[in-house]
């Protein structure tokens, strides 16, 4: 099942609190960065980031869900309601993230 561009759009509005927020359509799911950096992506109309400490530490019982087969588990977001912690959340997760990679 693909992601629909309405939950896209609903969670680009939910991280509009943030500068330099971009997506990108990748087999019928989007992937998100945050300042060049994967964040995370909308896998089955779920919001998932990767599972790093900083998540972990603001989403402590957060599920661990597969985004597609074969991937690594990442966090399911469940509060997609809470501008705030969306923001106060991905300004969290940046500096674990790996740098993007050169093309």
């Amino acid at each position: 099942m693909a992601s629909s561009k309405e939950y896209l759009d609903f969670i680009l509005e939910q991280l509009s609190m943030l500068d330099k927020i971009s997506c990108k359509a990748m087999m019928g799911e989007y992937i998100i960065y945050y300042k060049g950096k994967i964040i995370g992506g909308i896998y089955d109309d779920r919001f998932l980031v990767k599972n790093v400490k900083a998540a972990q530490e603001k989403m402590p019982d957060a599920l661990l869900e597969l985004p597609y087969e074969g991937a690594k588990e990442m966090l399911l977001v469940d509060n997609v309601d809470d501008k705030e912690f969306l923001r106060d959340l991905l300004e969290a997760m940046y500096n674990e993230l790996p740098a993007p990679k050169k093309s």
